[in-house]
């Protein structure tokens, strides 16, 4: 009898280190999953936001009496999905006629118009800053094709899921095969353009079902003789 009970403790026993076990892989399962969850959700907020916003303004403007061309110095600052400004960028041309060219992902109609949470509007990425010019064009490249743009980078998750939802947005993106089944329309390059003049300030914004588009309005008496 002593010994049955010896038994059943034992029993007991394992049977508790066995759920405690599982209760803590559970735990770690629950937590990394919550976690890509995360990481995810915050990734598709930033690349489908209602506005990804970047302004333009010209700080410089003279005329080259070498090239006998206008060149232009800009201001080009991209604001986060929160509204917040990044980095700014500047960006020198011998010309005022730039183009801003991005990687536009359009989805499914029928998932833009259901407001599906992951698909439900266009999203975008700029790529480059260019004047054309023919042998003499000049190029500024703002994000590489294999990595996470600016502003889009999660704070503080330095994780190996970001950077492979990274990678496999880039292979959907530029490989017509492999998005067959995602719901992608069609993702292109666009490269709206404008003629960038001094007094004005240039707004790139992106819609949910469509492309980008530049608007501009005159700098506000307040700015002007102020770098935005």
């Amino acid at each position: 009898m002593p010994e049955k009970i010896k038994i059943s403790k034992a029993v007991r026993t394992a049977m508790a280190l066995f759920c405690a076990a599982a209760l803590l892989a559970a735990g770690f399962w629950v937590h990394g999953f919550l976690e890509r969850e995360r990481v995810l959700r915050q990734v598709i907020e930033r690349l489908s936001a209602d506005s990804r916003v970047a302004e333009v303004l010209v700080t410089k403007s003279e005329f080259d009496e070498t090239t006998k061309k206008i060149r232009t110095t800009i201001k080009f600052l991209e604001y986060s999905p929160d509204g917040k400004p990044l980095e700014p960028r500047y960006f020198s041309f011998q010309g005022n006629l730039i183009q801003f060219q991005a990687l536009v992902v359009r989805f499914e109609d029928a998932l833009i118009k259901s407001g599906n949470r992951l698909k439900g509007k266009s999203a975008f990425i700029f790529l480059k800053a260019f004047v054309l010019d023919g042998k003499n064009s000049q190029v500024f490249e703002i994000t590489r094709h294999d990595e996470i743009p600016q502003g889009y980078k999660i704070p503080g998750a330095a994780s190996e899921f970001e950077h492979e939802l990274w990678q496999e947005f880039w292979t959907y993106a530029l490989n017509p095969d492999k998005r067959k089944d995602t719901g992608i329309k069609n993702a292109q390059i666009e490269a709206p353009g404008s003629l960038f003049l001094p007094g004005s300030i240039y707004t790139l914004r992106i819609e949910h079902d469509g492309g980008l588009r530049i608007d501009t309005r005159k700098v506000p008496d307040i700015l002007k003789g102020e770098q935005l």
